[in-house]
This record gives structure tokens, C-alpha cells and sequence, in this order.
């Protein structure tokens, strides 16, 4: 689905220990970026040493902590409006809602929001 849709510019809600982060990675071009949040590095550091395996770990940039603050500085700024081709959330379902009203503004026309 990344590959059909070109994404290059991602963004992860809900990493836990990468499984799906890996996948995303290994899906976009080498100058691909993904923006990965979780309110636990732990869980992340577990599957981190995978994705370096993997070759992936540059495309990473990992944020830890509640999403929504995150996401209110990235709204924020209007250069952030539309320049996400794909993001996918998988994180605390009583946020989905809070995120959406978000995330709206930061995917790209004809991008994809998965929940």
C-alpha cells in the first residue's frame, strides 16, 4: 500500500516494539522519514535492534511521550499542513477521535489515515 501510494513522509501513533515501524520503513525509499511516537522507549528499544539490523533505524525519528502535544506543535506550524502521506495509528483508542481532528490537517491530499 506505501509503495502505491509513494509515501515517503509517515508518521506512527502506537509504536510498541516496531513490528509495524519496521514495515513502514522497509516499505518507503531510503530517504524516506517516519515520525514515531509511544509514551514507552522501552518496548521501542526492543525491536530497535531489528530495525538496525534491518538498515532502516535513519529513517526513524522517535519521539517519546503522549502523542497529543506532539501533534499540537506539529499543527501548529502551517508548513506541517498536508505533508504527511501516510499515518498510522495504533495507540490508545480513547484518543482515536483527538488524533483524527489532528491528523486531518497533516495528511496530504490523497494520503491515507489507518487506524
Amino acid at each position: 500500500l506505501l509503495k502505491l501510494i509513494n509515501a515517503k513522509n509517515t508518521m506512527e501513533i502506537g509504536v510498541y516494539t516496531g513490528y509495524s515501524l519496521l514495515a513502514t520503513a522497509l516499505a518507503i525509499p531510503d530517504d524516506g522519514k517516519i515520525l514515531a511516537m509511544d509514551i514507552n522507549k522501552e518496548n521501542y528499544e526492543l525491536g530497535l535492534p531489528i530495525i538496525e539490523k534491518a538498515g532502516v533505524a535513519h529513517k526513524i525519528d522517535f519521539r517519546e511521550g503522549p502523542a497529543l502535544p506532539v501533534l499540537d506543535l506539529l499543527v501548529e506550524d502551517k508548513k506541517n499542513h498536508g505533508s504527511f502521506d501516510f499515518i498510522f495509528v495504533d495507540a490508545d483508542k480513547d484518543n482515536y477521535i483527538n488524533y483524527h481532528k489532528r491528523l486531518i490537517d497533516l495528511v496530504k491530499v490523497g494520503g491515507l489515515i489507518g487506524y
